[in-house]
């Protein structure tokens, strides 16, 4: 049975529960108390749905999309970044502090071969903001999340989902369901879904040298379990299960496009994605 996680901090008591977190010394178990005093997420008492602030931002040298998301009925107005890259960490935490926001988590969708994450020079210049990576990706961050977990920035929350395939550790983050929730939903699908394509699966095959320019002193590390696996035979069955049966409104926003797409749905997708709709066997001799 999928178990939910709840990363959050809230102002008033609540039961007790555990998180992984990970630290240079390997993993740690905390309780939720003492999340509250380093975990910048809240809650709100507010009965008014919830006002989601959202920003598509592009870094044109890699062809990457990183996502802005923020509570902005919140007084905190928390926000997170999905998928920030090196080289545009200035532009955006420019853009976080002119729209009164308070960054509280810097997220990837997985540990990138084709690009430097932001992450960690993001820490160094706003202090209190944590790194999250999926626990898959055997990379250390201060938060390692799990399927099912949700990640919350204020009432507003993302799901994760388990789609590997471009690499082992490959999530996609789902914004939750309900009346007060961004309707329609949005998947932030990493490289496990492009807009009418899919990631590479050869990165997984890549020598651990290869990998550790994008690492080094950028808060994402690695041991090279997760970079040197073979390729997923499961790449379509994921996608299929963790984001095809979303609804087919749902707006689908990838890690990468280099054909000038910036958005697509799901629907859309199931009906003309090259790739994500061939059979298994189909599928492999198009990525060979």
């Amino acid at each position: 049975m999928l178990q939910l996680r709840f990363l959050q901090a809230s102002l008033s008591p609540k039961p007790h529960l555990t998180f992984n977190l990970i630290s240079s010394s390997g993993s740690l178990r905390i309780s939720q108390t003492k999340l509250r005093s380093q975990i910048g997420s809240y809650t709100t008492s507010s009965q008014q749905p919830s006002k989601l602030l959202f920003r598509q931002l592009f870094e044109k040298e890699s062809s990457t999309y990183t996502y802005l998301l923020a509570n902005a009925s919140h007084p905190e107005k928390p926000a997170l970044l999905v998928d920030p890259v090196d080289k545009t960490v200035d532009r955006d935490l420019a853009l976080v502090k002119d729209l009164g926001l308070k960054l509280i988590y810097a997220i990837n969708t997985h540990v990138h071969a084709d690009h430097v994450t932001g992450t960690g020079l993001i820490k160094t210049k706003v202090p209190g903001v944590k790194s999250i990576i999926s626990k898959a990706s055997d990379a250390k961050a201060d938060l390692v999340v799990e399927p099912g977990d949700k990640i919350c920035f204020g009432d507003l929350f993302l799901v994760v989902r388990a789609t590997p395939g471009h690499t082992l550790g490959c999530v996609t983050y789902v914004t939750g369901d309900g009346p007060s929730r961004p309707q329609p939903r949005m998947a932030f699908t990493g490289d496990a879904l492009l807009i009418r394509g899919c990631g590479r699966t050869d990165f997984q095959m890549k020598c651990i040298i290869d990998i550790v320019w994008e690492l080094v002193s950028h808060d994402i590390s690695c041991s090279g379990v997760a970079c040197c696996v073979e390729v997923h035979s499961n790449y379509i069955s994921q996608v299929h299960s963790q984001i095809f049966t979303l609804p087919k409104d749902t707006l689908v926003y990838p890690a990468h496009d280099y054909k000038g797409f910036t958005v697509s749905t799901v629907g859309e997708e199931m009906l003309f994605n090259a790739r994500l709709t061939k059979d298994e066997e189909a599928f492999k001799n198009i990525m060979a």
